[in-house]
């Protein structure tokens, strides 16, 4: 395989990536921006949408890869962000609003500051 591959990812295609983690978590900040755990749950579109972002986030930790995303933002498991992921693809109908609402708030926010000091450098 050629170092431009998807297995190697290129400096562009990793902060591409890095890029959309910070992207999308801020669209989610923006979502539930104002809102305690009550709203988010009383709120099906902000809901759907912040499962959207989570699952671009997730997909785009994925193609980091362990390795970069352990350099970028080692308290973040790939492992958990994979499992994350296909629950939203694969298992919708068991998704713990809880479970969103704590990535959400607190596991977003530095996952989020560790991409954007990343993309600074």
């Amino acid at each position: 395989m050629s170092p431009s591959s998807d297995a190697f990812p290129s400096e562009e295609r990793a902060r591409d990536w890095i890029g959309d983690i910070v992207e999308n978590a801020a669209r989610i900040a923006r979502h539930v921006d104002g809102l305690d755990f009550d709203g988010f749950i009383a709120n099906e579109l902000v809901r759907d949408a912040v499962e959207r972002c989570i699952e671009r986030i997730t997909e785009a930790a994925v193609r980091l890869g362990p390795e970069r995303l352990a350099r970028i933002a080692p308290e973040t498991a790939l492992h958990q962000v994979r499992g994350l992921g296909n629950m939203l693809r694969h298992e919708y109908d068991r998704v713990n609003v809880r479970v969103i609402w704590d990535t959400v708030t607190t596991d977003l926010p530095p996952l989020r500051a560790a991409c954007e000091a990343a993309l600074q450098r």
